[in-house]
């Protein structure tokens, strides 16, 4: 089963994904993941990943695409795998489509987390208050202005990706606001698999 998942920060993509390993074993591949993986280990995309990131640059899709060419290869990833922050753009959904396409693969299933994102901003903000009450540090991407411009980001460029792949017939929209055990549910349901909670 090969899966992406799609939508704003917030909207429980990291959560629905660890019920997913936990049930089908097939492994999350997140793009930071993936690049500081190829970096630390020194492969040749990661060589070149580094340089282009150690001059202040976007590393670009071909690079990007390069570095999941080689997780999906590998062992772990062969049965399916759930694709998280990747595609992020139309252009690299095209290439993610022609890569697999060479190897004989397709996506199974796109899952569309949709989100109110006034309730979102509320949620973090919330978050971050209970956070500095317990006296601990809020994380940079908890505070209100840093989560608003990854909204407007996901807007800008990834939102683009859900008519693809709506024209494909392979977007599941899921109710990300609904609670996470009915959110599991959705997607099992999406999925056409018969699952206990």
């Amino acid at each position: 089963m090969r899966l992406i998942l799609l939508g704003p920060p917030g909207a429980g993509k990291g959560t629905q994904a660890q019920r997913l390993i936990d049930r089908h074993g097939i492994p999350q591949l997140s793009t930071g993941d993936m690049l500081r993986e190829a970096v630390a280990r020194q492969t040749d995309i990661g060589r070149r990943a580094q340089a282009i990131m150690d001059a202040g640059q976007l590393v670009p899709d071909e690079v990007v695409i390069g570095i999941v060419a080689d997780r999906i290869a590998e062992n772990d990833a062969k049965g399916g795998f759930i694709l998280d922050g990747f595609p992020r753009t139309v252009p690299q959904a095209e290439a993610l489509d022609d890569l697999l396409s060479r190897k004989g693969l397709k996506i199974d299933a796109v899952l569309e987390f949709q989100v109110d994102e006034d309730a979102l901003v509320s949620r973090i903000e919330k978050r971050a208050a209970e956070t500095l009450a317990a006296g601990k540090p809020v994380r940079k991407d908890d505070t209100p202005d840093v989560f608003r411009r990854r909204l407007q980001e996901f807007r800008q460029l990834t939102a683009a990706v859900v008519p693809y792949y709506r024209q494909r017939g392979l977007s599941h929209a899921i109710d990300g606001m609904a609670p996470i055990d009915d959110v599991t549910r959705q997607i099992e349901s999406a999925l056409a698999i018969d699952v206990r909670v």
